[in-house]
């Protein structure tokens, strides 16, 4: 077995090697996993959108927007996975020993803010099911809906979810590649305004931020590798690695997607303002464009609801107080609801969705700031791992960030009620 200490000097050599081997072969799939649940949980239908609406705003110059919010979202989520990895504690559980209810706090912000987006997903997944078969958006998010419970309920749900959020992960990668490249974008111009760019917009990359790691985003991956046993200091190496490639798979999808925009904005082409990015597909590659479109909104909104669904509620529960037939019945009870309120209104409420705006935006800062002083004054929750202080500077340094962002969240909310 592995608990062998006795034998002497001579077994002590291969004993190293073996624990990590076999961690390696028996949950790469679970690490492939978390990363791509967190990827496509931020690649939803307001990442597509947003990414559109500031690439036809920038042009070339939102390069380097892109770039400067992957170097910060990977500061932040590498803070906020070693924190949750190493203590084998998730965020709300960390909050509540800072402070009693301050984790609670949390999660009702959480929790606000992921059923109200949650709507936005099943309408995308509604929106997705229409540009590629013509299916009324209301049906379409209906079935959408219901092949996320019947994941959730199937008898091996972790790695159902596992395998279906990196299969779609793939194809949006791979499909809106094949955009890009039809549109034929600027690459050397793009390339050139990452270091010298043409115009700075700082509400750019505040606003991609909040889209890659704000809300429930940031701790969906996090919180997927403690529920598949993978938490301590002796497995920092496999938790640094997750959550830099997640940022990295989202990047990824980020510059594919603004490439293939810019090919289309680049040539001239007017963008049907209704909706940009649907318009920009289907003028790079006409109707098989539309199609491929509607197939990256769907796989984008629906691994959007697998994510935000289970993300929400591990907030709302515990790892060892709520058992698994508890945890999956208000998983599907939350995209029921979700999905009701979209049938009944028949699209995301706007006003309903700057509140989850500011919610998530308040939500970053609070969260972060949280797990930052776990690691910089609580770091006997650590179970006695040294925490490196260059990166708590970082991570002190882009939390600054997220406070002006959760600043330009709460102030739309405002003028929409004064």
């Amino acid at each position: 077995m592995s608990h062998n200490p006795t034998e002497g000097p001579a077994p002590a050599a291969p004993r190293e090697p073996q624990p990590t081997s076999k961690f390696s072969s028996s949950t790469r799939s679970t690490l492939l996993g978390a990363m791509f649940l967190m990827a496509t949980s931020a690649i939803g239908p307001g990442f597509i959108t947003q990414t559109t609406a500031f690439t036809v705003q920038l042009g070339v110059a939102f390069a380097f927007a892109i770039a400067v919010s992957i170097v910060v979202d990977i500061a932040l989520q590498l803070n906020v996975w070693r924190v949750i990895g190493v203590s084998g504690r998730r965020a709300q559980e960390l909050g509540n020993l800072v402070a009693p209810g301050l984790g609670w706090a949390m999660a009702a912000l959480l929790l606000i803010g992921g059923l109200v987006f949650n709507i936005g997903n099943v309408s995308g997944a509604g929106l997705g099911t229409d540009a590629m078969m013509g299916l009324d958006p209301r049906i379409g998010g209906a079935i959408s809906a219901a092949i996320a419970i019947g994941i959730f309920i199937s008898k091996r749900a972790g790695v159902a979810i596992d395998r279906i959020v990196v299969v779609l992960g793939v194809v949006m990668i791979l499909l809106t590649t094949y955009i890009a490249v039809s549109s034929g974008p600027p690459v050397g111009e793009a390339l050139k305004n990452v270091v010298l760019p043409e115009d700075i917009s700082f509400l750019a990359i505040t606003t991609l931020i909040g889209g890659t790691i704000g809300g429930y985003i940031v701790y969906a991956g996090a919180h997927r590798l403690l529920d598949s046993g993978v938490s301590g200091p002796d497995r920092v190496r496999d938790i640094t690695r997750g959550s830099v490639t997640g940022i990295l798979i989202t990047g990824v999808m980020r510059i594919i997607l603004f490439l293939a925009i810019l090919g289309v904005v680049a040539g001239g082409a007017e963008l049907d303002p209704t909706n940009q990015a649907a318009s920009a597909f289907n003028q790079a590659a006409g109707e098989l464009g539309l199609r491929v479109f509607g197939i990256v909104l769907w796989a984008a909104a629906i691994t959007s609801v697998i994510g935000a669904s289970y993300t929400t509620v591990s907030f709302v529960t515990t790892q060892k107080g709520t058992s698994e037939r508890t945890r999956t019945a208000l998983v599907c009870a939350f995209i029921v609801f979700t999905t009701f309120v979209f049938v009944v209104v028949g699209a995301a409420p706007t006003t309903l969705l700057i509140f989850a705006g500011a919610f998530n935006g308040l939500l970053l800062p609070f969260g972060i700031g949280v797990l930052l002083w776990v690691a910089t004054r609580r770091t006997d929750l650590l179970r006695g791992y040294a925490y490196p202080r260059w990166l708590l500077v970082v991570g002190w340094v882009a939390w600054l960030l997220t406070v002006y962002l959760a600043v330009n969240s709460i102030r739309p909310v405002i003028d929409l009620f004064s």
